[in-house]
């Protein structure tokens, strides 16, 4: 079971990892995702990556915390074996 948590965290890290690369690509191309005209392509388009680029960051760090917890637990079990 603390196998599975840590392969969901570090799964978690990965998919949070590809997700902040991704927004921070959106952000060095200045935001144009979208079709000209668009909302997206107005001088705005900046501010959903950055929000992206945020929640991928929180993401990351609340995955991070599921490893470590899990490596502390099983830390402890074999405490308790030895």
């Amino acid at each position: 079971m603390i196998n599975n948590t840590l392969a969901i965290g570090v799964q978690g890290i990965q998919d949070g990892m590809q997700g902040m690369d991704n927004a921070a690509r959106r952000i060095a191309r200045g935001g144009d995702d979208g079709p000209k005209g668009s909302a997206g392509s107005a001088g705005g388009g900046l501010i959903e990556p950055i929000v992206d680029l945020k929640l991928y960051e929180r993401s990351v760090e609340a995955s991070a915390q599921i490893v470590k917890t899990a490596d502390e637990t099983l830390g402890t079990l074999l405490d308790i074996e030895a």
